[in-house]
């Protein structure tokens, strides 16, 4: 992946990623954070707005990832978050994720603010360079109204980017070539857009977007091995195996 970006994502920016289910978006988001984690020493936060706890848990054994050393560490925490909740008065330490019913929650109210700010605090704690928010479309459970959506995205992309952390936000589409957003809107407010396409038996890749980066242009191969995702750089897809 790195070879198509120049090397990896701009420090501080904004990134959607978006593919239909089964695409593999959760797996690359923790992936993502893991690999930083382990690799690079960088502290991570991922926060799931839907109920993946299940599908977290499967993934870190499928793929071998071993979570608890780097939460251990302070260096990769999991959240629940729960937007329509009230805020919680529980300050005791969280548990360590040992089973899937036990990831912590991080609740946030009703007030769009707070909840954003609740999620830019949990990045703060542990002074995360990388985040991922999974996904932005679960918004659409609390909030009917896509001009609030849109302003409560906008808000979240700019404190990430005051706090310089990279982010990844997930987003669910239909899965043609042009399904960029669910929103129509979240295209434009991030600095990189990659897409997630699954046309069995066939994986592929698109970096649509990536500001500050002289990116690939074409779309590659991928597929989800024993350790995770991979891409091939250097094989392409040509633009009409994908279907619209």
């Amino acid at each position: 992946m790195d070879e198509l970006i120049e090397g990896g994502f701009p420090e501080g920016s904004s990134v959607l990623l978006s593919g239909a289910a089964g695409t593999g978006k959760s797996i690359c988001c923790m992936q993502y954070l893991y690999y930083g984690a382990k690799e690079e020493g960088q502290p991570g936060v991922y926060i799931t707005l839907e109920e993946g706890q299940h599908n977290l848990w499967w993934n870190m054994q499928r793929f071998k990832w071993d979570i608890l050393p780097l939460q251990q560490q302070n260096l990769l925490q999991i959240y629940k978050f729960e937007p329509g909740e009230e805020e919680s008065d529980d300050s005791s330490p969280h548990s360590l994720l040992l089973t899937p019913d036990q990831m912590p929650r991080l609740y946030g109210g009703t007030d769009p603010a707070i909840q954003i700010r609740r999620i830019v605090d949990k990045a703060r704690e542990i002074g995360a360079r990388r985040m991922v928010i999974d996904s932005i479309s679960a918004f659409t459970y609390w909030y009917s109204d896509e001009a609030r959506i849109r302003k409560v995205i906008y808000r979240l992309v700019e404190e990430l980017r005051n706090i310089n952390c990279t982010t990844i936000l997930s987003c669910e589409v239909k899965g043609g070539k042009r399904d960029y957003s669910m929103f129509g809107v979240e295209e434009f407010l991030v600095d990189g857009l990659v897409m997630l396409y699954f046309f069995p038996p066939n994986r592929s890749i698109f970096v649509r977007k990536m500001r500050g980066t002289d990116h690939s242009k074409s779309i590659h191969p991928m597929q989800i091995s024993e350790t995770g995702l991979a891409v091939s750089s250097k094989e392409e897809v040509l633009w009409e195996a994908i279907k619209d």
